[in-house]
């Protein structure tokens, strides 16, 4: 090989992308001038794609090799370039790495309340949080969509915006999905797929699968966490006397195993016993309600006094004669007439000698 061939072989590119960040989605590959020589080497190792962009046109696509570039392997960009036959000239084009790996552990998150309305607690605003996993798969459309004439796209770029789509799908199937509340718990992963199935066509329209989406928590204001504790505290209070058995039980048992203890057959009475009086106080009809107070009205010197108790009516000085009255009498009338009166009336004289 002659020095001019030596000299020749010194401008062989090599073309390759050594990823040392883990979050960088596309990268731009940095040449002066963008001027690629003839048969230089392009290097696409697993997990990634080269893409050749000629003035903003997306030409040819290279998937995980080696290669040797030359217009024979080049057609689309020939083409666009209008090369005439065994054109051997250096060459410019934007030569873009794509990292097709799947990128994990991406959070999403509630900035803002979501209103629902919820069978059991009406009226509700949740927040919701979690993470999701995206793989590039159509990494032209990225580039169309949202890179642009980025030379080094991030994972950070783009995560506001599948954020925001997460959230408006999220919030959308919330609405229409009408799961109650206290059941949100043992359905997150099938929540997740759900919602991950309904964006997946607004994510292809960027080059963008969402591999996985998942709900980590959902959580309600202090106000309806309370009622949630309130619900459930009623729901234990239904088996009450199952739990006093069950005390009992074990206090029995412990004193079986400490005979010295106490006395074990006053321990199994006071155990059955609240037992019982759990029980029956759970478990026996509501007693009626008392007999409304009556509320007694006298005449005195022609004006009405009280209201008055009976023992009051007493003090009064009442008599047979006595007119009284109170809600429910047709009008005043005498102590005598009134079986309820004749209690506290005072005893009639003994009969003259």
């Amino acid at each position: 090989m002659g020095l001019f061939d030596n000299i020749l072989g010194q401008f062989i590119d090599v073309i390759e992308w050594l990823d040392s960040t883990n979050d960088t989605i596309i990268y731009r590959f940095q040449r002066h001038n963008n001027e690629i020589k003839q048969g230089a080497k392009l290097i696409v190792r697993p997990g990634q794609q080269a893409i050749f962009v000629n003035e903003g046109q997306i030409a040819d696509i290279f998937q995980p090799g080696t290669y040797e570039l030359y217009t024979k392997n080049l057609p689309i960009l020939s083409t666009l370039k209008a090369w005439p036959y065994g054109f051997n000239s250096p060459y410019k084009a934007e030569v873009y790495f794509v990292n097709t790996k799947t990128f994990t552990n991406l959070k999403w998150g509630t900035s803002n309340p979501i209103p629902m309305r919820d069978a059991d607690f009406g009226a509700v605003r949740i927040r919701a949080y979690g993470n999701y996993s995206i793989r590039i798969n159509e990494p032209g459309n990225l580039l169309k969509t949202l890179v642009s004439t980025d030379g080094l796209f991030q994972v950070d770029e783009v995560q506001d915006h599948l954020r925001n789509i997460i959230i408006t799908e999220f919030a959308s199937w919330l609405g229409k999905a009408q799961i109650p509340l206290l059941n949100f718990a043992s359905h997150y992963a099938d929540f997740g797929e759900q919602v991950r199935q309904g964006i997946q066509p607004q994510m292809q329209e960027i080059g963008v699968e969402l591999t996985g989406l998942y709900i980590e928590n959902v959580s309600v204001p202090p106000s309806v966490e309370e009622a949630i504790d309130k619900r459930s505290s009623m729901g234990i209070l239904g088996n009450l006397q199952d739990y006093a058995q069950y005390q009992a039980a074990n206090a029995i048992e412990e004193s079986a195993k400490n005979p010295g203890s106490g006395n074990m057959g006053l321990e199994f009475g006071v155990g059955m016993a609240m037992a019982q009086k759990l029980n029956n106080t759970f478990n026996s009809p509501a007693s009626a309600p008392p007999p409304p107070i009556i509320q007694w009205f006298i005449a005195q010197n022609g004006q009405p006094v009280g209201p008055l108790t009976p023992d009051q009516l007493r003090q009064q000085g009442l008599t047979p004669d006595t007119l009284v009255w109170h809600s429910g009498l047709p009008g005043w009338t005498a102590a005598a007439q009134i079986p309820e009166l004749a209690p506290i009336l005072p005893p009639p004289p003994p009969p003259a000698l």
